[in-house]
């Protein structure tokens, strides 16, 4: 849960992920996978192989797709680590954990997650002015306000910024900032901060799927690969609650395709590993 303070904080703490709904239920097939694994790989794209008769999808070099799938993985077989540094009790339904640290606190959760890793993208591409995130009261704070000594005072239900500090540009402070961002913030910020994709076709690399709320969740689109037909098929990526690695997910409907899924947005409901999302709803930065 996100940091327990008082009033306004109160109500953005029950605003975070759900917990696993997983676990026993799940129908799971028994075949094998048909994807090649590089275990010997360590990145998104390079480990994990297009299925048969199908290939991976292109993204721009600079754009958030291209940071995304050529993201770097943790070694083959590693396990999800809450931000304490022990493992969850859940390590069946991963595919790869990325290597990006948790931080220490319970903060980087599955709203976190995702925003994690649209700020390291813009800080890494040079677009800081960019770097600008809602709280879930609405309120906003961005990188470039925050590096010139903006802080925000919370008092109950509202939220006061004051500069009481002076410029700091550096990487410890950007994560400061982040970790600022991740105790407000929430689906529901990520939501209203996102646009609605209409078209399958439209789907990409980056592309988030979302359940706003209370509980709320997310997971974000890590490569897409495409066949001859122009089907498309497409690996999953998370945070979870409590704070954990950021993670790939496998497929536990279908290990034939296994980590990939098969998506749409037209379907009412979409199940992932570890949540069902009911509504679809794909939306993009």
């Amino acid at each position: 849960m996100k940091k327990n303070i008082s009033g306004l904080v109160m109500a953005i703490a029950l605003l975070g992920c759900t917990h696993d709904k997983s676990p026993s239920h799940l129908n799971r097939q028994d075949s094998e996978s048909f994807v090649k694994i590089n275990k010997d790989k360590n990145t998104i794209k390079e480990r994990f192989s297009a299925p048969p008769e199908y290939r991976w999808v292109d993204e721009k070099p600079d754009s958030f797709g291209y940071f995304i799938e050529n993201f770097k993985l943790k070694p083959y077989g590693s396990q999800i680590l809450k931000y304490d540094g022990n493992p969850i009790s859940t390590q069946d339904l991963h595919e790869a954990v990325l290597d990006i640290d948790t931080g220490n606190k319970d903060l980087q959760q599955c709203a976190d997650a995702v925003i994690r890793l649209r700020a390291e993208y813009l800080y890494k591409m040079k677009m800081t002015d960019e770097i600008k995130f809602h709280f879930t009261s609405g309120d906003l704070i961005s990188w470039s306000d925050y590096k010139n000594g903006t802080r925000a005072f919370v008092n109950g239900n509202s939220v006061n910024f004051r500069k009481t500090s002076g410029f700091d540009d550096s990487y410890q402070n950007f994560r400061n900032y982040l970790d600022l961002i991740f105790n407000y913030a929430g689906t529901i910020s990520l939501n209203k901060e996102t646009k609605p994709i209409e078209k399958n076709a439209d789907l990409r690399t980056g592309d988030i799927l979302i359940t706003p709320g209370s509980p709320g969740h997310v997971v974000f689109i890590a490569g897409v690969s495409k066949n001859k037909e122009g089907q498309k098929l497409f690996l999953l990526g998370e945070g979870f609650t409590p704070a954990q690695s950021i993670h790939l997910l496998s497929n536990p409907f279908n290990k034939n395709i296994s980590p990939w899924y098969n998506l749409d947005i037209n379907d009412k409901e979409t199940k992932t590993a570890r949540y069902i999302f009911k509504p679809t709803n794909f939306r993009s930065f």
